[in-house]
Protein backbone atom coordinates (compact mmCIF):
# COMPACT_ATOMS: atom_id res chain seq x y z
CA UNK A 1 0.00 0.00 0.00
CA UNK A 2 2.87 2.20 0.76
CA UNK A 3 4.15 1.39 -2.40
CA UNK A 4 0.78 3.08 -3.90
CA UNK A 5 0.33 6.27 -1.91
CA UNK A 6 3.84 6.95 -2.91
CA UNK A 7 2.63 7.20 -6.42
CA UNK A 8 2.72 10.76 -9.11
CA UNK A 9 -0.82 11.62 -10.03
CA UNK A 10 0.14 10.19 -13.52
CA UNK A 11 1.24 6.74 -11.93
CA UNK A 12 -2.04 6.79 -9.95
CA UNK A 13 -3.96 7.78 -13.16
CA UNK A 14 -2.74 4.62 -15.24
CA UNK A 15 -2.94 2.35 -12.30
CA UNK A 16 -6.58 3.31 -12.14
CA UNK A 17 -7.30 3.39 -15.69
CA UNK A 18 -6.96 -0.27 -15.19
CA UNK A 19 -9.24 -0.99 -12.67
CA UNK A 20 -11.68 1.88 -13.80
CA UNK A 21 -13.97 -0.20 -16.53
CA UNK A 22 -14.41 -3.23 -13.95
CA UNK A 23 -16.20 -0.18 -12.04
CA UNK A 24 -17.70 1.84 -14.39
CA UNK A 25 -19.63 -1.15 -16.24
CA UNK A 26 -22.32 -0.90 -12.85
CA UNK A 27 -21.64 2.99 -11.66
CA UNK A 28 -21.09 4.65 -15.11
CA UNK A 29 -18.04 6.67 -15.68
CA UNK A 30 -18.70 8.40 -12.25
CA UNK A 31 -17.24 9.48 -8.80
CA UNK A 32 -18.79 6.75 -7.73
CA UNK A 33 -16.83 4.43 -9.80
CA UNK A 34 -13.64 6.45 -9.20
CA UNK A 35 -13.91 5.78 -5.02
CA UNK A 36 -14.35 2.17 -5.54
CA UNK A 37 -11.18 1.91 -8.20
CA UNK A 38 -9.78 3.56 -5.46
CA UNK A 39 -10.46 1.60 -2.43
CA UNK A 40 -10.12 -1.95 -4.69
CA UNK A 41 -5.93 -0.23 -5.49
CA UNK A 42 -5.94 0.82 -1.51
CA UNK A 43 -5.62 4.32 -2.55
CA UNK A 44 -8.07 7.26 -0.99
CA UNK A 45 -11.13 7.91 -3.00
CA UNK A 46 -10.16 12.07 -2.26
CA UNK A 47 -6.75 11.19 -4.14
CA UNK A 48 -8.37 9.45 -6.80
CA UNK A 49 -10.75 12.37 -7.17
CA UNK A 50 -7.42 14.42 -7.12
CA UNK A 51 -6.14 12.52 -10.01
CA UNK A 52 -8.68 12.92 -12.31
CA UNK A 53 -9.92 16.38 -11.51
CA UNK A 54 -11.54 16.93 -14.97
CA UNK A 55 -14.11 14.11 -14.80
CA UNK A 56 -15.51 10.98 -17.00
CA UNK A 57 -13.52 12.40 -19.98
CA UNK A 58 -10.61 11.92 -18.40
CA UNK A 59 -11.32 8.68 -16.68
CA UNK A 60 -12.18 7.26 -20.05
CA UNK A 61 -9.18 9.01 -21.90
CA UNK A 62 -7.24 6.98 -19.31
CA UNK A 63 -8.89 3.67 -19.68
CA UNK A 64 -8.39 4.06 -23.95
CA UNK A 65 -4.48 4.74 -23.00
CA UNK A 66 -4.51 1.68 -21.02
CA UNK A 67 -5.81 -0.23 -23.72
CA UNK A 68 -3.07 1.17 -26.28
CA UNK A 69 -0.49 0.10 -23.66
CA UNK A 70 -1.64 -3.44 -23.23
CA UNK A 71 -2.21 -3.56 -26.99
CA UNK A 72 1.41 -2.72 -27.83
CA UNK A 73 2.63 -5.22 -25.38
CA UNK A 74 0.53 -8.02 -26.93
CA UNK A 75 1.70 -7.33 -30.30
CA UNK A 76 5.61 -6.67 -30.01
CA UNK A 77 7.69 -5.24 -32.76
CA UNK A 78 9.07 -8.93 -33.67
CA UNK A 79 5.26 -10.06 -33.76
CA UNK A 80 4.14 -7.64 -36.34
CA UNK A 81 7.54 -7.76 -38.02
CA UNK A 82 6.34 -11.07 -39.84
CA UNK A 83 3.25 -9.81 -41.13
CA UNK A 84 2.10 -8.44 -44.41
CA UNK A 85 0.95 -4.59 -43.54
CA UNK A 86 -3.37 -5.81 -43.75
CA UNK A 87 -2.08 -9.06 -41.35
CA UNK A 88 -0.89 -6.02 -39.03
CA UNK A 89 -3.59 -3.72 -39.31
CA UNK A 90 -6.24 -6.19 -38.99
CA UNK A 91 -4.36 -7.54 -35.65
CA UNK A 92 -3.73 -4.67 -33.75
CA UNK A 93 -7.38 -3.35 -34.17
CA UNK A 94 -8.77 -7.07 -33.20
CA UNK A 95 -6.48 -6.61 -29.99
CA UNK A 96 -7.80 -3.93 -28.89
CA UNK A 97 -11.37 -5.12 -29.40
CA UNK A 98 -10.20 -8.56 -27.33
CA UNK A 99 -9.14 -6.01 -25.04
CA UNK A 100 -11.98 -4.13 -24.26
CA UNK A 101 -14.82 -7.62 -24.98
CA UNK A 102 -14.65 -8.21 -20.88
CA UNK A 103 -15.83 -3.94 -20.37
CA UNK A 104 -18.55 -4.08 -23.02
CA UNK A 105 -21.15 -2.38 -20.61
CA UNK A 106 -18.43 0.41 -19.38
CA UNK A 107 -17.41 0.92 -23.44
CA UNK A 108 -20.92 1.54 -24.00
CA UNK A 109 -21.17 4.30 -21.54
CA UNK A 110 -17.88 5.68 -22.41
CA UNK A 111 -19.01 6.08 -26.22
CA UNK A 112 -22.29 7.55 -24.65
CA UNK A 113 -20.17 9.70 -22.45
CA UNK A 114 -17.99 10.88 -25.53
CA UNK A 115 -21.19 11.60 -27.35
CA UNK A 116 -22.29 13.90 -25.42
CA UNK A 117 -21.38 17.59 -26.82
CA UNK A 118 -18.84 18.98 -24.50
CA UNK A 119 -17.14 15.28 -25.81
CA UNK A 120 -17.26 15.27 -29.51
CA UNK A 121 -13.88 17.05 -29.75
CA UNK A 122 -12.16 14.97 -27.05
CA UNK A 123 -14.06 11.60 -28.56
CA UNK A 124 -12.30 12.50 -31.92
CA UNK A 125 -9.16 13.02 -30.47
CA UNK A 126 -9.11 9.44 -28.60
CA UNK A 127 -10.12 8.21 -32.05
CA UNK A 128 -7.48 9.71 -33.98
CA UNK A 129 -4.71 8.73 -31.02
CA UNK A 130 -5.86 4.74 -31.34
CA UNK A 131 -5.61 5.13 -35.06
CA UNK A 132 -2.15 6.99 -35.14
CA UNK A 133 -0.76 4.36 -32.12
CA UNK A 134 -1.78 1.25 -35.34
CA UNK A 135 -0.29 2.74 -37.25
CA UNK A 136 3.12 3.47 -35.85
CA UNK A 137 3.39 -0.23 -34.56
CA UNK A 138 2.29 -1.42 -38.22
CA UNK A 139 5.67 0.47 -39.38
CA UNK A 140 4.05 3.74 -41.08
CA UNK A 141 6.15 6.26 -42.08
CA UNK A 142 4.05 8.11 -44.43
CA UNK A 143 4.01 12.01 -44.52
CA UNK A 144 1.50 15.11 -45.58
CA UNK A 145 -1.69 14.36 -46.58
CA UNK A 146 -1.39 10.64 -46.94
CA UNK A 147 -0.02 10.44 -42.85
CA UNK A 148 -3.52 11.93 -41.96
CA UNK A 149 -5.22 10.15 -44.38
CA UNK A 150 -4.55 6.60 -43.44
CA UNK A 151 -5.31 7.98 -39.33
CA UNK A 152 -9.11 9.50 -40.36
CA UNK A 153 -9.58 5.74 -42.42
CA UNK A 154 -8.17 3.54 -39.58
CA UNK A 155 -10.16 5.76 -36.88
CA UNK A 156 -13.33 4.96 -39.14
CA UNK A 157 -12.94 1.52 -39.40
CA UNK A 158 -12.06 1.12 -35.90
CA UNK A 159 -15.16 3.42 -34.40
CA UNK A 160 -17.40 1.08 -37.26
CA UNK A 161 -16.10 -2.00 -35.74
CA UNK A 162 -16.72 -1.16 -32.33
CA UNK A 163 -19.80 -0.57 -32.94
CA UNK A 164 -20.49 -3.38 -34.65
CA UNK A 165 -18.93 -5.24 -31.54
CA UNK A 166 -21.08 -3.50 -29.45
CA UNK A 167 -24.58 -5.35 -30.80
CA UNK A 168 -22.58 -8.74 -31.43
CA UNK A 169 -24.36 -11.59 -29.83
CA UNK A 170 -22.31 -14.19 -32.26
CA UNK A 171 -20.46 -17.08 -30.61
CA UNK A 172 -16.34 -15.23 -30.03
CA UNK A 173 -17.38 -12.28 -31.90
CA UNK A 174 -17.88 -13.87 -35.03
CA UNK A 175 -19.56 -11.49 -36.92
CA UNK A 176 -17.49 -8.26 -35.53
CA UNK A 177 -14.51 -10.30 -37.06
CA UNK A 178 -16.50 -10.60 -40.21
CA UNK A 179 -17.37 -6.77 -40.40
CA UNK A 180 -13.75 -6.24 -39.67
CA UNK A 181 -12.09 -8.39 -42.47
CA UNK A 182 -15.28 -6.40 -44.93
CA UNK A 183 -13.56 -3.14 -43.38
CA UNK A 184 -9.65 -3.75 -43.63
CA UNK A 185 -10.52 -5.03 -47.73
CA UNK A 186 -12.23 -1.56 -48.37
CA UNK A 187 -8.94 -0.01 -46.41
CA UNK A 188 -6.94 -2.14 -49.15
CA UNK A 189 -9.00 -1.30 -52.06
CA UNK A 190 -8.97 2.58 -51.77
CA UNK A 191 -5.36 2.39 -51.11
CA UNK A 192 -4.96 0.59 -53.89
CA UNK A 193 -7.19 2.89 -55.94
CA UNK A 194 -5.35 5.67 -54.50
CA UNK A 195 -1.47 4.46 -55.61
CA UNK A 196 -2.70 4.07 -58.85
CA UNK A 197 -4.33 7.32 -59.40
CA UNK A 198 -1.31 9.12 -57.33
CA UNK A 199 0.09 11.84 -59.72
CA UNK A 200 3.73 10.40 -61.88
CA UNK A 201 6.28 13.33 -61.08
CA UNK A 202 7.43 12.27 -64.57
CA UNK A 203 4.51 12.78 -66.28
CA UNK A 204 3.68 16.41 -65.03
CA UNK A 205 5.20 19.57 -65.64
CA UNK A 206 7.81 20.15 -63.25
CA UNK A 207 9.04 24.41 -62.98
CA UNK A 208 12.26 23.44 -61.65
CA UNK A 209 13.10 21.05 -64.31
CA UNK A 210 11.95 22.59 -66.93
CA UNK A 211 14.48 25.58 -65.84
CA UNK A 212 17.26 23.34 -65.18
CA UNK A 213 16.25 22.54 -68.64
CA UNK A 214 16.63 25.77 -70.16
CA UNK A 215 19.74 26.39 -68.54
CA UNK A 216 21.56 23.26 -69.46
CA UNK A 217 19.90 21.99 -72.58
CA UNK A 218 19.77 18.64 -73.49
CA UNK A 219 20.51 17.39 -76.80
Amino acid sequence: MADVLDMTLDELRAALAARLPEEAAFEGWTDAALDAAALALGVPPERARLAFADGAGQMIDAWFADVDRQMTAALPPETLAAMRIRERITALVWTRITLVAPHREALRRALAVLALPQNVLLGARLGWRAADVMWRLAGDTATGFTHYSKRLTLSAVYGTTVLAFLDDDSEDQADTRAFLDRRIDDVMKFEKLKAQLKPDPDRHFNVARFLGRLRYPTH
